[in-house]
Formats: C-alpha cells, sequence, structure tokens
C-alpha cells in the first residue's frame, strides 16, 4: 500500500499566494501567470506546416496525423517540426506564446494559404488537418458524432490519466494515498470503457481508423503497453484485451511508428528524430546518426 507522506493536516489558506515552489518534477516551470517570460522568435522552415512540440502524449498526436496524411499521398501535408524543450522553459518564448497563448505543446502554423492561421491544442489540430484534407474524419453524419464524441472524451478524459494519476503515481514529490487511488480508479474505468468498445468495433469510431484513434492511441494505447509512468503493472492493464488488440493494431501503421520518432528526445537514441524537416530525415538523422556512440 502506498502510504500517505504528510506529518500534519493541511488547512487550505482564506487566499491563495503563490510563494514557494510546488514540488515534483515540473516544479521550475510551473507558474500562476500567463505570457512570455522571454524573447525568442521561433524558426520557420520551407513546408506548409510548421509544427512546434515534443513527443509527449499530446505532441506525438500532430506529428502521427501528419504522417498519415503523407503516407496516404497527401503531399500538401509536408511540415517542419521544431522542437520545444518545455522543462527549458521554450514554450514560454515570446514566438511560442504568439502561436498559444496558453504555453503548452503542441502548436501550429498553417502556412499554406494567404495568411497564416495559428491552431493550438492537439484536437483542434487533428481537426483542422482532418477537415482541410478530407480524411481521417468520417463524413457520413452518425459516424462523424461518434468520431468526434470519442474525440473530444480524450481531450476531457485525458487529464485525469496524466495530470491526475500520473502525477500523483510519478511526479509528486510524496506519495498520497489518497490521490493516487482516487485517480487510479478513474483510469481504470476509462481503460474499461475502452475495452468494452473496442469489444465490438475494429476502431472507436467503427470500422475505419480516425482522428479519434489518433487522439487517444498516444494516451491509453501507451498505458495500455506499458509505456506511461512505468504503471503497467499497478492498473494489470493486461487485462483490457480488446484495448490491447487496437494498441498493437495501431502501433504497428508505419506513419504511427514514424510519428512516435519526432521531436523526441528520450529511450533508443536511433528513434529520436529531434527535428523533422525532410521524409529523409527518418534515415540519416535521428540521434544514432547525428551523435553516435563515443565507443562507436
Amino acid at each position: 500500500m502506498i502510504m500517505a507522506d504528510t506529518d500534519t493536516e493541511y488547512t487550505p489558506r482564506k487566499i491563495w499566494n503563490w510563494d514557494k515552489e510546488s514540488g515534483g518534477k515540473f516544479a521550475n516551470i510551473n507558474r500562476p501567470v500567463s505570457g512570455a517570460t522571454h524573447d525568442k522568435a521561433l524558426p520557420v522552415g520551407k513546408h506548409p506546416f510548421q509544427l512546434y512540440s515534443l513527443a509527449t502524449p499530446n505532441g506525438v498526436k500532430a506529428t502521427i496525423m501528419l504522417e498519415e496524411l503523407l503516407e496516404r499521398g497527401e503531399t500538401g501535408a509536408e511540415y517542419d517540426a521544431w522542437l520545444i524543450r518545455i522543462n527549458e522553459g521554450d514554450q514560454f518564448g515570446s514566438g511560442f506564446v504568439d502561436v498559444n497563448p496558453n504555453s503548452k505543446i503542441p502548436a501550429l502554423m498553417d502556412r499554406s494559404g494567404a495568411s497564416p492561421i495559428r491552431v493550438f491544442e492537439s484536437g483542434a489540430i487533428l481537426m483542422h488537418l482532418a477537415e482541410k484534407f478530407g480524411a481521417f474524419l468520417p463524413s457520413d453524419p452518425a459516424i462523424r458524432a461518434e468520431c468526434l464524441s470519442w474525440l473530444f472524451w480524450q481531450v476531457g478524459s485525458g487529464p485525469y490519466l496524466g495530470g491526475g494519476f500520473g502525477h500523483f503515481y510519478a511526479y509528486a514529490p510524496s506519495k498520497i494515498e489518497y490521490a493516487i487511488d482516487r485517480f487510479a480508479m478513474e483510469v481504470k474505468r476509462q481503460l474499461d470503457v475502452l475495452d468494452k468498445r473496442l469489444a465490438d468495433n475494429a476502431y472507436l469510431a467503427g470500422d475505419d481508423y480516425s482522428i479519434a484513434d489518433i487522439a487517444v492511441w498516444p494516451w491509453y494505447g501507451g498505458m495500455a503497453k506499458g509505456q506511461l509512468y512505468d504503471a503497467g503493472e499497478f492498473l494489470q492493464v493486461q487485462d483490457y484485451t480488446n484495448l490491447q488488440r487496437w494498441a498493437d493494431e495501431i502501433g504497428e501503421r508505419p506513419a504511427v511508428k514514424r510519428g512516435r520518432m519526432v521531436n523526441r528526445i528520450f529511450g533508443d537514441p536511433a528513434s529520436q528524430l529531434h527535428e523533422r524537416h525532410d521524409a529523409r530525415d527518418f534515415e540519416i538523422k535521428t540521434q544514432d546518426k547525428v551523435e553516435p556512440a563515443a565507443d562507436a
């Protein structure tokens, strides 16, 4: 059992004020105000889409979508992917805040038209690209509604998995039994929701792969395969057999494999492509090639 690490009961103040760091892994970038902390322009490449991101589950949604569009021959979906190191506060640079005033990745500039269009929030990026290219968003009204329902299910449910369970289980400076139990219960319920949906459907919207799957897979597929928070055994994720089948099938898609590599700065160097500016970069610019091991 994970025990609470508290010596005294906490009583909230009448008025909260920020007089100390919150603690935990991301304490250095947490603050109660928005806006830029420093001036820094964003780079702009040659392609119609400029993505500023990091390969977190939310960031991976955008790169998978762009790679899926390219996989199906949509040459107009070519993109430059620029690395935003959120632990170093890149998201608080003035250029990034101009694209996303909420200072979260991913952020996209669509420069394919007469005037640039900014798009922020991962769900909005998926919808923008799906509508622009007429892909991965069903046209049938009933199936479209199902797709969008699952897309927004992820948008609403994801914070319980990440900011709730993930934070208190993996990142908080102390293990709080109540918080971990509360969010573990909710994540287990969410996994069960997905497992039951996928018992009778190949994909979340029905027979066809869609932006709903692209949105849900990085979070819940990652959790199902034990890739998030080292919590697979704790949550007994192997019990969700339909979710396992779906997670495996999507994980084998070539575009998904490529999308996971873009803006990735952890794991096997061969799986890390810090920036992506050309399809050939997957072959010649992964970190194992850019920075070969010292003993190689």
